[in-house]
């Protein structure tokens, strides 16, 4: 029997990307819609690492790293040592679309991050980072001809950051503008009965201006200022869209994780060279360039915090006897917790897979995990020379101080209960998690 308008129950998800809570209340004043929903809840803690798809993931699988297999921007072949960027084929585990394509529930989803390449879904999807053709970013098809003739941009340029803050400003700009203009094109018809659209345009802006927001008194801060009123309208836009909806309804509103200013960027394979941990056969071609990784090297950082033990039953060329690998481990984790940067501690915990992500975790979990204090940037490039440095950017993630609301007041702690109040708002349940994910229409 199909409900009408008004008998329909619906679910709205608005995603403010890196907006930090202490920001948001701070800037509420300014932005009239922004206040309409800020100081309403306490803020989220992201999964571990504070990584967009890390947990971007976690909301759309309601499901903690361990179990969708996310564990950072890359993943490394174990054989060639090349990199590669995770996207929505690495997901191990059903998402919350599929739960609710099972009860016949309808999805539409407009850049939603680590969705990408498109996968089928009773509804409709846009995915967002790290999407890049057009083609490969929608489902169902025949949505890659309106979005295109409408001049769809899936991600802003930020190849010029903090060098031309004008250009970076003008691009999200266009971005943004490319949001609204798909929430019309979904939304109206109010054929669905979850919704989700996502902002990105803050985390974009936060990593390479974000002191410009904070200090009143930045050069820079007007300008800055001038572009979140037009992101203060994106979500007015929502807001009102969903105050009129007819029916039982909830919008929940968040962040996947917080910012702060960037002390310093932290690189962990620098750190890893410099301790005897890690060493290469050859200089690299680029900052991402693993292969030159050796057969001597007992240890290697990925993304942002993760190091991994360079064992020979895990890695071609790896040499560390699994006996001793936990030993290792433990002489890396002694020597990160003792790293300084002008007189302050660096990280805030180094921890196992085994302690952050549990004994089972799937895919592939790091052996430590490093979390930062807050202002410290953990990197893990191939062709750095000092530790610490400055490479373009003024921002940084946080693991706490995610924004987060819930227009019926309901608290979620950590980012993987966003996807789980989703499931309980439509009654279904969390499916257990296995290695194969399903993609039923």
């Amino acid at each position: 029997m199909l409900l009408t308008p008004a008998e329909r129950k619906r679910f709205v998800v608005m995603g403010l990307d890196g907006l930090p809570a202490s920001l948001a209340s701070k800037l509420a004043d300014k932005l009239p819609n922004l206040n309409r929903i800020t100081g309403k809840n306490n803020s989220l803690t992201a999964e571990l690492p504070e990584l967009s798809p890390v947990n971007w993931t976690s909301f759309f699988t309601a499901q903690k790293p361990q179990n969708h297999g996310i564990y950072g921007f890359t993943s490394m072949d174990k054989t060639g040592y090349t990199l590669s960027i995770n996207n929505f084929d690495q997901v191990l585990c059903p998402t919350i679309f599929d739960r609710l394509g099972d009860r016949g529930l309808v999805s539409k989803v407009i850049n939603l991050p680590n969705t990408y390449p498109a996968k089928p879904l009773r509804g409709m999807l846009i995915s967002g980072f790290v999407a890049d053709s057009l083609e490969k970013a929608v489902y169902p098809p025949f949505l890659h001809g309106p979005l295109k003739e409408s001049g769809f941009i899936l991600e802003a340029d930020t190849s010029r950051g903090l060098m031309e803050p004008e250009y970076l400003i003008d691009q999200v700009g266009r971005t943004l503008e490319c949001r609204l203009n798909a929430l019309e094109m979904l939304w109206n018809d109010l054929a669905w009965d979850f919704f989700v659209i996502v902002f990105t345009e803050t985390d974009r802006l936060f990593h390479f201006l974000y002191p410009c927001f904070e200090d009143e008194k930045h050069p820079l801060h007007k300008l800055c200022m001038k572009f979140m009123l037009k992101w203060d309208k994106a979500i007015g836009q929502v807001l009102d869209k969903f105050e009129a909806l007819p029916g039982p309804k909830k919008l929940i509103s968040f962040a996947d994780h917080g910012f702060t200013t960037l002390k310093t960027e932290v690189d962990l394979n620098t750190f890893l060279v410099q301790n005897g941990f890690l060493s290469y056969d050859r200089p690299p071609a680029d900052q991402w360039d693993s292969s030159i990784i050796s057969e001597c090297s007992k240890a290697f950082a990925l993304d942002p915090g993760r190091i991994y033990i360079h064992t020979s039953t895990d890695y071609e060329r790896g040499k560390v006897s699994p006996v001793i690998a936990e030993s290792i481990a433990a002489d890396i984790a002694k020597a990160l917790m003792k790293l300084e940067f002008n007189g302050q501690k660096v990280m805030e915990s180094v921890q196992t897979g085994a302690e952050a992500y549990g004994a089972k975790a799937i895919g592939n979990p790091p052996d430590l995990i490093c979390t930062a204090m807050p202002g410290f940037d953990l990197k893990a490039k191939f062709d750095r020379n000092e530790i610490f440095g400055f490479h373009g950017r003024t921002g940084t993630h946080t693991l706490r101080d995610a924004f987060f609301y819930s227009s019926d007041g309901s608290q979620a702690e950590f980012m993987h209960q966003t996807g789980q109040m989703v499931l309980d708002w439509f009654g279904c349940p969390l499916q257990e998690c296995s290695r194969t994910k399903l993609n039923h229409y």
